[in-house]
């Protein structure tokens, strides 16, 4: 059930992105709305539980690829609720002096620890008013099964033309890895490159013309399932008979690499995460300690894909105030292309849950 919630949240998420490249963890939000939901009051605890209404277990635990780790720091004399500690146990727990110049390399040095440095500080800034600070800590690390060929090229047409790009290639027997999805945002290409472990990654092309805030959503919809078209219907998919040394059927993968970073303040739309009641005056989280109110919620996202593998971690973070030799004959086969040759989506996605652990919009590629 709390896969299929934090999903929602993601989806909600990327329907309100720009057409600028991007990159969020619904995933890695989650976690810290269910549990203040599960200590919150009032207006704050409606908000927050039709957002993240269950606490449950999101299928990471043993994960060889995916580390989730969640952090809570109170101010030295902080009154904390007895069922606040038991759901936050000891080892989790850290204490603010009130100090920034003392706290904030502290709370930075978790934050890098967690994520074996892709994110290199926390989120949230404190200062001697900062009575608590919640954070949760995604990473993700995978390598590709099969590895891709790297080069560079210049595209002759489309919004990256003449632009020098680092783009990666690949061919293998397995079509099933691309399929097309009819959605709502009209037709998209997925093509599953698939993680050694236990961690795929998704690549969503859409029509031309189609934003991001179209094509995500539409794409973590269709991970479940749905109506699709003929592969060669599909968005920079097209299909060929070739002569070649044996008939079975290929396809060729053309796309680039990328390294994507974002920076979101939650707290721009509170509505989406259930915060809007919580940032006001009032005793809105009684379990926690009297009086707290959410100050700021940001979430610091980078996400990496490169010819060998894919790797991304996610912070976010709550703070309150208190008040071989060839044959000799050629045969026709079958290929399929997919070129993704311009502006496309991607989902990280746990296989064993169906999980979407980070979503991203791709506009600016690596340089070649």
């Amino acid at each position: 059930m709390s896969v299929r919630h934090a999903n929602a949240l993601t989806a909600r998420w990327t329907s309100h992105l720009d057409d600028r490249q991007s990159v969020l963890s619904g995933a890695g939000a989650y976690p810290l709305l269910a549990l203040l939901a599960r200590h919150a009051a009032g207006p704050a605890r409606d908000e927050l539980r039709a957002v993240a209404p269950d606490l449950g277990d999101l299928g990471l635990d043993g994960s060889p690829t995916t580390r989730l780790a969640v952090g809570f720091w109170s101010r030295r004399g902080l009154p904390l609720g007895e069922a606040w500690r038991r759901d936050v146990p000891a080892s989790m727990r850290g204490e603010l002096t009130g100090d920034p110049t003392v706290d904030q390399p502290v709370l930075d040095h978790w934050a890098a620890t967690r994520t074996d440095g892709l994110v290199d500080r926390m989120p949230v800034r404190v200062d001697r008013g900062t009575a608590l600070v919640l954070a949760a800590a995604l990473s993700v690390r995978t390598d590709w099964t099969t590895p891709f060929g790297e080069g560079w090229s210049q595209p002759r047409q489309g919004p990256w033309q003449g632009r020098r790009l680092a783009t990666l290639r690949r061919s293998d027997g397995d079509l099933t890895a691309l399929r097309v999805a009819r959605t709502e945002a009209g037709a998209v290409s997925l093509l599953t490159v698939p993680g050694d472990a236990d961690v795929d990654v998704v690549l969503a092309l859409g029509e031309p013309g189609r934003p991001a805030p179209a094509v995500l959503p539409a794409a973590i919809g269709a991970l479940t399932g749905g109506p699709t078209l003929p592969q060669p219907a599909g968005p920079g998919v097209t299909e060929q008979t070739v002569e070649a040394f044996d008939d079975r059927p290929e396809l060729r993968v053309a796309t680039v690499a990328f390294a994507v970073d974002a920076d979101h303040d939650l707290l721009r739309r509170p509505d989406l995460f259930g915060l809007a009641a919580a940032t006001g005056d009032g005793d809105h989280f009684p379990g926690i300690s009297p009086q707290l109110s959410v100050d700021q919620a940001r979430q610091t996202v980078r996400a990496e894909f490169s010819a060998t593998g894919f790797r991304a971690a996610a912070v976010t973070a709550v703070a309150a105030r208190a008040g071989s030799a060839p044959p000799r004959h050629t045969v026709p086969k079958r290929v399929l292309r997919l070129d993704v040759d311009r502006p496309f989506g991607f989902l990280a996605v746990h296989r064993g849950t169906g999980l979407v652990l980070v979503a991203g919009w791709v506009t600016d590629p690596t340089p070649g």
